[in-house]
């Protein structure tokens, strides 16, 4: 009797939003992104699309809460990318390779969707390299994607 009243408790406390998300609704494009409830207060009934938006957002605030996201959605990904490249623009090196460790750890995964065509083969490439030459090869990559952008935006 007690463990049929806990599962009602619990699907109705979902119901209510008053869990906490901790992935993306089954079914999703993006069913396999995982990440820790506790760094991320998102209520369970809140919609994929918005979901997405405040893990980004998060990203784009604390971008160290990255590393408890698995299988980020290309535009996680994005958000992290646009913060090392913003970091290296300003001098913050230091800071840059941290992150970019993170997004190099991500690509670990053989789910993760890249968020730049190229992405996954530049830091496969590097697969086995001390972590200071991958961040290197990584920010060499970005650096050379994002010419590749200006030069097609001054077509």
């Amino acid at each position: 009797m007690s463990t049929v009243l806990l599962d009602w408790l619990k699907k109705l406390s979902h119901a209510l939003g008053f869990d906490t998300a901790d992935s993306f609704p089954p079914g999703h494009q993006y069913a396999r992104t995982r990440w820790t409830g506790a760094y991320f207060d998102i209520p369970s009934d809140t919609k994929a699309d918005d979901i997405e938006r405040r893990l980004c957002e998060a990203i784009a605030n604390t971008p160290l809460v990255f590393a408890h996201i698995e299988n980020p959605t290309p535009r996680m990904q994005r958000v992290l990318i646009d913060v090392i490249e913003r970091r290296l623009r300003h001098s913050h090196e230091r800071e840059a390779a941290q992150l970019a460790a993170l997004l190099i750890r991500a690509y670990g995964s053989p789910h993760i969707i890249e968020a730049a065509p190229g992405l996954r083969h530049a830091i496969e490439a590097t697969e086995g390299h001390e972590a200071p030459a991958r961040v290197r090869a990584l920010f060499a990559f970005l650096l050379d994607t994002q010419t590749d952008n200006v030069i097609e935006m001054r077509s």
